[in-house]
């Protein structure tokens, strides 16, 4: 297992500075949200994509893909009724596919639950298939870009849409795409029935990416989850893949917060 951190955590530092202070720490990659580069991707540059994969070439540090895929857009919805903005959705996470790509990322995490939760008049039916419409769009961009999107459950509190990971599972089978898989956050999990290690269990053969984080918010060790079983399940089912951490909450700080989580997740290989 390999550790990551979200850039968003280090939003307004320069990019070299991020990555270095990253590195530095002992993580081996980072993972872009796409609004921290620009308000949308394709204003995204082809030197600016070549520039920022250089800046982590020379800190030996790897750009593992991105996540908020469509946080801070405007006009883009998973399960809107409206064709045309379903049309405009599945062109944009296919130019992420390609951002994706050019910084040298292989998965692109799909949460953003404010453009994914049901609008009104949508029924979950309605809701589920329109994001296999627009799932099933991208994957060839996908394919050609060998970039895995990793449908992302979010609890409760987020919203009303792909609650669990089996939830996020049937979607990923009616796409029927190896470009298409699962994401795991252990904030996320918290609010499932299921314990969590049963979830990463039950879900071995779709689970592509992981977010290590605490339901307060913060970083893994820094609330009351236990990540031991957690590891305990992730080892049980040889997931060597990528482990992100994800934090909300900064009160404490950016070296805090990402120190932190690092020494706590080292302490369990």
């Amino acid at each position: 297992m390999k550790f990551a951190i979200c850039n968003e955590l280090y939003e307004g530092w320069p990019h070299d500075q991020a990555f270095a202070h990253a590195a530095q720490l002992g993580y081996r990659g980072v993972e872009i949200a796409p609004f921290t580069l620009a308000e949308n991707v394709f204003d995204i540059s082809q030197s600016q994509r070549r520039g920022l994969r250089e800046v982590a070439d020379s800190l030996e540090i790897e750009i593992i893909g991105l996540h908020w895929l469509l946080a801070k857009t405007n006009g883009l919805h998973l399960t809107t009724s409206d064709r045309e903005v379903r049309e405009k959705t599945a062109e944009y996470l296919g130019e992420l596919a390609r951002l994706c790509r050019d910084l040298g990322g292989r998965v692109m995490v799909f949460g953003s639950p404010p453009q994914r939760n049901l609008m009104d008049g949508v029924t979950p039916q309605q809701g589920f298939d329109y994001a296999v419409e627009i799932f099933s769009k991208v994957a060839p961009v996908l394919e050609e870009c060998e970039v895995t999107l990793a449908l992302e459950p979010l609890g409760p509190e987020e919203g009303d849409f792909m609650l669990t990971a089996d939830s996020a599972i049937e979607i990923a089978k009616a796409v029927n795409s190896s470009s298409v898989q699962l994401h795991l956050d252990v904030k996320a999990m918290s609010t499932e029935a299921k314990t969590i290690p049963s979830i990463i269990e039950d879900s071995k053969d779709w689970l592509v990416h992981f977010h290590a984080n605490d339901p307060n918010r913060r970083g893994p060790g820094m609330g009351d989850v236990d990540f031991e079983p957690i590891f305990a399940a992730l080892k049980k089912i040889e997931y060597d893949r990528w482990i992100s951490v994800e934090v909300f909450d900064y009160a404490p700080g950016i070296e805090a917060l990402a120190g932190q989580s690092i020494r706590y997740l080292q302490g369990f290989c």
